[in-house]
């Protein structure tokens, strides 16, 4: 059976710190909160590959994982070659992009990933003091802000056809990642001063897929969040979405009703409710966290079945009481949250997209594969959206950050920053 894989997907990555961050910086996938939102009210709304560009640089090779802005710096994982065998953390000077410094790591064991995937697929995340990439097989690594190596810590092999994407989050004084997917696929929590192991859990029932068959695999990026008078760590698992604490990886909760495989990362409204994806034609399901074992029966809220359910790349935004998701066929959806109920349903562009969707001052903003960025409100009924091209000839399957005023476009071949003239 023929499937368009993402196991790289900048969609992924999830920040979270007890501290959050000033607008201003955009320290991880999805920004300050994990959720796509932004504070930022002066955007730019026009651009193309000559209007409104600060700067642009050339990059090597191609990539997927989304760039973090912190004061001055950006971070930017970067492959060097094709084949994975050396894997670099770039920091440049956001005033004109030139390289500060790069720390790369040599890995020449093998590795596989999907033929539309990249290596260095996910985004990494800084506190302003350090930051933390994950290399997948080669590693997880810590530097300062210098380029000074922090620490290392070894995964071992992760090892899926499709590869391994999950970005790291920060909470307290933990870095957590979701180490997978493959046969071995387990959350584990260091302390992210000293790299030392706090806690880890397996989690079973992961495959390869090697075979047509053994899909069973989760690429995304956990999420946390507050949840009553506590904090829950929240993964989307193959077919199960779970609770944990993030603390002690101490499982709260479980609710049914996922996927074979999953991609997006979950997403939370004010009051507790999770709405979360499957990929490939899979299930979706809204369930209150903070309860304790099997909550299937008592704290789902709706669930849509596989049938009829489109490829689900990206990961959504919650806007009020609704939810926005853009399907990789470039169809929009807009869903009640407490319902499921779909206002949408409507083509937003004729390309394929797996860009997660951005939300800044009433807008929602994403990318499709030929580097055009969709910019439409955020209103339960829809209207007609604008957008902008960086030029024929740009890809990118990424996701925008914002800081300052600016925005942040990693393509195949450039790294572009988009500001207004002032």
């Amino acid at each position: 059976m023929k499937r368009t894989f993402f196991a790289f997907f900048t969609f992924s990555a999830f920040f979270f710190v007890t501290a959050i961050a000033t607008a201003d910086n955009w320290p991880g996938f999805r920004g300050p909160g994990g959720d796509g939102k932004s504070a930022e009210k002066n955007l730019p709304t026009t651009w193309s590959d000559t209007k409104n560009v600060k700067w642009k640089i050339a990059l090597p090779e191609k990539g997927h994982s989304a760039p973090v802005v912190w004061g001055n710096r950006i971070f930017l994982a970067q492959p060097l070659d094709a084949k994975g065998k050396k894997r670099a953390l770039w920091c440049l000077d956001r005033a004109d992009g030139k390289r500060l410094w790069e720390q790369a790591v040599q890995f020449d064991d093998k590795e596989p990933k999907h033929s539309t995937g990249t290596y260095c697929a996910a985004t990494p995340v800084t506190d302003g003091e350090r930051v933390i990439v994950s290399f997948g097989s080669a590693g997880l690594y810590c530097y300062d802000f210098a380029g000074k190596e922090q620490w290392r810590y070894d995964l071992g092999k992760l090892w899926h056809v499709a590869g391994n994407a999950s970005s790291p989050v920060l909470y307290q004084n933990l870095v957590i990642l979701w180490a997978g997917p493959g046969e071995r696929q387990f959350l584990v929590a260091l302390d992210k001063t000293t790299g030392k192991k706090v806690w880890q859990h397996d989690e079973p029932g992961g495959q390869s897929g090697v075979g047509t068959s053994d899909w069973v695999a989760s690429w995304a990026t956990p999420l946390i969040a507050k949840v009553g008078d506590h904090d829950e760590l929240i993964l989307a698992a193959p077919k199960k979405l779970k609770g944990f604490d993030p603390t002690t990886g101490k499982e709260l909760w479980v609710c049914d009703g996922l996927g074979d495989e999953v991609y997006p990362t979950p997403v939370i409204s004010a009051d507790g409710i999770v709405v979360a994806f499957s990929g490939y034609k899979g299930p979706a399901l809204a369930c209150k966290a903070g309860g304790k074992g099997d909550v299937t029966a008592t704290h789902r809220l709706w669930h849509h079945k596989e049938k009829g359910n489109p490829q689900r790349i990206g990961s959504p935004v919650l806007v009020g009481d609704h939810c926005y998701l853009v399907n990789e066929n470039g169809v929009a959806n807009c869903f009640e949250i407490k319902t499921g109920k779909d206002l949408w349903n409507t083509r937003l562009t004729s390309a394929n997209t797996w860009s997660s969707l951005v939300f800044a001052n009433g807008k929602l903003y994403v990318h499709d594969f030929d580097a055009n960025t969709y910019i439409v409100d955020a209103n339960p009924k829809f209207a007609d959206p604008t957008h902008n091209s960086l030029g024929k000839g740009e890809q990118t399957r990424s996701t925008m950050a914002i800081s300052d005023g600016e925005i942040f476009i990693r393509t195949y071949r450039h790294l572009w920053c988009i500001s207004e003239k002032k």
